[in-house]
């Protein structure tokens, strides 16, 4: 069967409870492709053609407008983008491009609008889906309306200690001029946000950060479920 290439798939929140038919009519007319680094993917205003689902690698979610550039998201395995502009039938809002060599299967959005019709189930893990992306982009505005940059780039360390099983000493993801772009700050004003925290105990050296008083730097960050929690 077709859907067999595509088994490591299956299990992703989207295709883990549709019919064994359902996901060999998604499998049918897709395809998986390696990307090189820094590979524009979609552009924003164009249409729709495919879901892109990332297997390997890291994608960039980014907007522009006249001369100027904003990092929404950076999109890791195994996930899927943009889904609301696949569903919708609308063109993309964002542009994406690969960070490293990627690796991504591209879904064509007809038959996922097809299977989204007639599996209440694959209906059910799109609603699913798209509350988690307008739960996590409230999230992502409250952060960026409501606290400083100074207080942005500490819950943002805070995350990054957790992810890695609070870990003190990690390696930043993104490069920093992507990492302020992100944060909603230039880059002097990173490098500025970055020195304000030293005397919470955050020492920073090229793209390593080592956090000497985790603690210290919680009491001032204040993180919050409403606001930092995953889905």
């Amino acid at each position: 069967m077709t859907s067999e290439r595509f088994t490591e798939v299956r299990g992703h929140p989207l295709f883990k409870n549709i019919s064994d038919g359902s996901f060999e009519a998604l499998a049918r007319g897709a395809y998986v492709q390696n990307f090189p680094p820094h590979t524009e993917l979609i552009s924003e205003g164009e249409a729709a053609d495919f879901l892109h689902i990332v297997l390997s690698g890291s994608v960039e979610l980014f907007c522009s407008w006249e001369s100027r550039e904003t990092t929404m998201a950076t999109v890791w395995p195994v996930s899927a983008f943009i889904l609301a502009a696949t569903i919708r039938d609308r063109p993309y809002l964002m542009s994406g491009r690969t960070l490293g060599k990627t690796r991504i299967m591209l879904v064509p959005s007809q038959d996922v609008r097809a299977v989204f019709e007639s599996d209440s189930e694959f209906a059910k893990a799109i609603v699913a889906e798209l509350a988690n992306f307008y739960r996590a982009s409230i999230k992502n505005t409250k952060n960026l309306k409501l606290r400083t940059s100074k207080e942005r780039l500490a819950n943002y360390l805070i995350k990054c200690s957790r992810r890695e099983e609070n870990c003190l000493v990690f390696e930043l993801q993104y490069e920093k001029r992507r990492l302020a772009s992100y944060l909603g700050m230039t880059p002097e004003n990173l490098s500025r946000s970055f020195n304000a925290l030293k005397p919470f105990g955050v020492q920073v050296d090229g793209q390593k950060v080592r956090l000497e008083d985790l603690e210290k730097l919680i009491a001032f960050a204040k993180p919050t479920d409403l606001i930092d929690g995953y889905e």
